[in-house]
């Protein structure tokens, strides 16, 4: 059962798993969420974890970043531990005017610069797009909370940094905000029949060039675990 990037045991993952790009992210969900936690992967230091969420067993798995590190995991995930669905959460840059430091972002599709869809040898464009009953379900949670939360496109890029920027050609195509992991996420699901749904803290607003500070990151990102975890919970 263990694979060359994840060494759990057959049965570890339950079968919705949330996965931030961070490692040490997916450590702090499971110390300050989970109960009964068991660590279950340390491979190359992408730290994954099996425990409860009012009861339900849910894991937590870290991706790295980037279309080919999503794509190795969630593809291992759902092809040799029966996991059933994936919960992307991570941070993104909002191109919007309407989008700010701590608002949530459910990615309804991705964008790409990428090429990761091309292994498909599909006669056309692919057009990767979430779980509609898990971003139904989260909006739902997000907005009796009380957080602001927008769905819509994101787009999945392949590059941080680039030459010319890809803001203003995005947000006039009505792109929510730039991430880089979507993508590979969404198409690995479409081929294999499972699940998958990305929600995201906007971090920065690249519009205006605001950031967070450490407090404000606190904030936006317990109630984005929060909001995936409730959501993994009423599945």
């Amino acid at each position: 059962m263990p694979t060359p990037h994840i060494e759990a045991r057959e049965g570890a993952y339950a079968p919705t798993v949330l996965m931030p790009g961070d490692p040490l992210r997916a450590k702090f969900i499971a110390e300050h969420f989970l109960t009964d936690a068991v660590q279950v992967n340390g491979i190359r230091g992408m730290l994954g974890y099996t425990g409860k969420y009012r009861g339900v067993p849910v894991s937590v798995q870290g991706s790295g970043m980037g279309c080919p590190s999503m794509g190795i995991y969630s593809y291992e995930l759902f092809h040799f531990y029966g996991v059933e669905r994936i919960i992307r959460i991570g941070t993104t840059g909002s191109i919007q005017e309407n989008l700010h430091i701590g608002d949530l972002v459910i990615a309804l599709g991705a964008c790409s610069n990428s090429n990761y869809a091309a292994q498909y040898q599909l006669p056309g464009a692919f057009a990767p797009i979430a779980s509609f009953p898990l971003v139904r379900r989260a909006e739902e949670i997000a907005r009796q909370k009380g957080c602001h939360v927008a769905v819509g496109n994101v787009a999945s890029n392949d590059t941080f940094y680039d030459d010319i920027s890809p803001v203003e050609a995005w947000r006039k195509m009505g792109v929510l905000a730039l991430e880089m992991e979507s993508l590979a996420l969404y198409c690995n699901a479409a081929r294999c029949g499972k699940e998958a749904m990305t929600l995201l803290t906007v971090s920065d607003e690249l519009l205006t060039h605001k950031a967070t500070t450490p407090e404000e990151r606190q904030t936006a990102f317990t109630a984005m675990m929060e909001v995936a975890l409730e959501t993994a919970a009423s599945l």
